[in-house]
């Protein structure tokens, strides 16, 4: 079991000794099973966060392919096979681009092609305004580089190389008068790439369609992944929860046998004490005893207390409960207290503050009707 915390009295190797359970050695006990539990809660608030980011109708859906027998595969499975599909597209969309190079081709060796063939010489032509205009310049030599580039810098989907093929057209449209040689020849050119871009288009559009089929997919299968491994987490949670409460359970018992018995008077003063807890903590009492007693029924119309059938360990419990549950109610009561007099006391002094405008206001309306 994951993070498990040792029997009591067990030693490293699996050993066990016979020692004094001595105030100091059930503290440090008590402590290990604390940060034990703080575990468990960090590991089930990671469980809830999944399932609230994946929502219900998600995980109904998740649940049913788990019911169905659906193979669930692991999350190095996931990763290997979405490095695969990666690849796999990777090489579709290489086969897609040397394809459109046919019509990149066409283009560049149109008629009306030499102006865009290389970067637009901006200081040789005297085109002081040209980056003014233009954002982002684009020629056909700076897309031959990209697309052939066998470093990883080059283009990485056939759309990229669509939007430059445009660009470079655009550019020059912008830039130059409608009525120019070069206007011209661009819109002539893009004209001439669309109709050759709408032939080809369908080849992109089915890539893209495998390509979200495929992320689908992936998504899905790593939400089931990630879910059968939450499955096995919770799993083990509620058998470590199990064990933390019987380590507890068994730890109070061990400090109740060093105690004393509860006095008849003690006993007395828990029933009292009983009557000025709040509905929330009166509940949290039955629950106290309802698990030393199996067949007390907390929820019975009428519930009957008997202090003196309760074992030592309950009434310890319960005397505990009760005073903290009055000494935090008691400290609550003086912070509202606190809290109310400090509001009181503002209030007052603007008040104060109030009447002392207002009689420095009449005095100054006094020596005016006297002047």
């Amino acid at each position: 079991m994951a993070d498990s915390v040792p029997e009591l009295g067990q030693v490293a190797g699996g050993g066990f000794q016979v020692f004094s359970v001595d105030a100091e050695c059930i503290k440090q006990r008590v402590d290990e099973v604390l940060q034990w539990v703080d575990s468990l809660e960090h590991k089930l608030k990671e469980v809830e966060e999944f399932y609230s980011s994946v929502g219900v109708s998600n995980s109904g859906s998740i649940g049913k392919d788990t019911e169905k027998g659906r193979h669930v595969v692991g999350i190095r499975k996931i990763q290997q096979e979405a490095a695969r599909r990666e690849a796999v597209a990777a090489k579709r969309m290489q086969d897609l681009m040397r394809q459109f190079g046919t019509i990149f081709r066409q283009i560049t060796q149109h008629k009306c092609a030499w102006p865009f063939m290389h970067p637009v010489n901006v200081e040789g032509l005297g085109l002081h305004d040209y980056f003014e205009v233009i954002d982002k310049p684009m020629d056909f030599s700076t897309i031959k580089n990209q697309m052939e580039a066998k470093d990883g810098t080059g283009y990485k989907h056939v759309l990229q190389i669509y939007a430059d093929m445009r660009l470079v057209f655009e550019n020059a449209m912008n830039y130059n008068e409608e009525t120019s040689d070069v206007y011209s020849m661009a819109k002539k050119l893009l004209e001439k790439f669309e109709e050759k871009w709408a032939h080809f288009l369908p080849k992109v559009q089915e890539e893209e369609k495998i390509r979200e089929e495929e992320d689908k997919q992936a998504a899905t299968e790593a939400l089931l992944a990630k879910e059968a491994s939450h499955i096995k987490t919770t799993r083990e949670l509620g058998n470590e929860i199990c064990h933390a409460n019987d380590e507890l359970e068994k730890l109070m018992r061990k400090v109740v046998e060093r105690c004393r018995k509860i006095t008849i008077e003690e006993k007395r003063n828990i029933g009292l004490a009983l009557l000025k807890l709040s509905p929330d903590d009166l509940q949290k009492v039955l629950g106290i005893v309802a698990q030393a007693d199996p067949s007390f029924q907390p929820r019975a119309e009428e519930v009957s207390i008997e202090m003196d059938i309760l074992d030592e360990p309950t009434l310890w419990r319960l005397k505990f409960f009760v005073k903290d549950a009055l000494d935090n109610a008691m400290k609550k009561k003086k912070e509202e207290e606190t809290k109310t007099g400090a509001l009181n006391g503002t209030q007052k002094k603007e008040v104060s503050n109030k009447r002392n405008a207002n009689n420095k206001l009449a005095e100054r309306k006094t020596k005016r009707s006297r002047v």
